[in-house]
């Protein structure tokens, strides 16, 4: 299953907005769960023009993202309009804004629409993910390898 990626642009100061005009959800593609999720969102969520990118092997972007305090092994990030998204705030954008019919995507939606649920049930996730990364032998933080 392949879900659209966003071209690769350098960016060029630190000052420079990452996102735009549509959204971007940057994951873990170490992690299954993290890739499935993402994919299954940009092809079936229903949010208009949603692109992910694989932050694990976009090292440009992921260093881009960290020399501004939103590091990836801390949780996914969303890029939209001029806001930068992170963790559970991240999942809980996406959350809010779907309208699928897929029934996976419906109980997270319903889980964590609110920032306060996403907040409560993101370090579950967390957790899931760094078991996962460690069952294929990948660690947490694709920086420190």
């Amino acid at each position: 299953m392949t879900a659209a990626l966003a071209p690769v642009n350098p960016l060029v100061a630190a000052n420079t907005p990452l996102g735009g005009s549509t959204p971007v959800l940057v994951f873990d593609g170490g992690c299954p769960f993290c890739r499935h999720f993402a994919e299954l969102t940009a092809l079936r969520s229903g949010i208009p023009g949603l692109t992910i990118r694989n932050g694990r092997s976009d090292h440009d972007l992921r260093h881009q993202l960290a020399r501004r305090g939103y590091r990836l092994a801390d949780g996914a990030i969303l890029l939209v309009d001029d806001q930068v998204l992170h963790g559970s705030d991240a999942v809980a954008w996406v959350c809010t804004q779907m309208q699928t019919s897929d029934a996976l995507l419906q109980l997270l939606s319903r889980l964590m629409r609110t920032q306060r649920a996403a907040r409560r049930l993101y370090p579950l996730l967390l957790l899931t993910r760094q078991a996962a990364l460690a069952l294929r032998g990948l660690p947490v933080d694709p920086d420190r390898v």
